[in-house]
């Protein structure tokens, strides 16, 4: 993780019943992206830039209910992982509501509408590599 992004908020994976966090996934809000941590003996770390995140659902069932837990789900303008299921996390609701005020925050920055991340490309992505150089710090 970079030494420069600034946490917000940091939720571990549980399982539903009970709600225990015994499992080794972590997701990790920061400024501008959200990280998603796997693995125990074999990691992987992915990223989701926040300025690609496009629509948040919260979805929460019966069981999720009854130990106060929730599944974010959002869709996101990225080719690895275009739709992210955060799943049975504590305080999904405020988790949700902190990452939909980052990612508003984010698009703001960079001053961006709305069309400007929707786009007919190939497979249904965007061709954002002006951007992308302008979020790498060029702006």
């Amino acid at each position: 993780m970079e030494n420069s992004m600034k946490v917000i908020i940091k939720e571990r994976k549980r399982w539903a019943f009970f709600g225990l966090p015994f499992t080794f996934t972590t997701y990790t809000l920061g400024d501008k992206k959200l990280l998603i941590n796997k693995g125990l003996f074999s990691s992987v770390e992915d990223e989701i830039l926040l300025y690609r995140i496009v629509d948040i659902t919260l979805k929460r069932g019966l069981i999720q209910k009854l130990f106060g837990l929730g599944t974010v789900i959002l869709h996101a303008q990225d080719r690895t992982t275009p739709v992210l299921e955060i799943k049975n996390i504590k305080n999904s609701r405020d988790f949700k509501e902190i990452l939909s005020n980052s990612v508003e925050s984010e698009k703001s920055r960079l001053r961006m509408r709305k069309g400007e991340i929707i786009s007919d490309g190939p497979n249904g992505y965007d061709d954002l590599g002006d951007i992308d150089d302008m979020v790498d710090g060029d702006i």
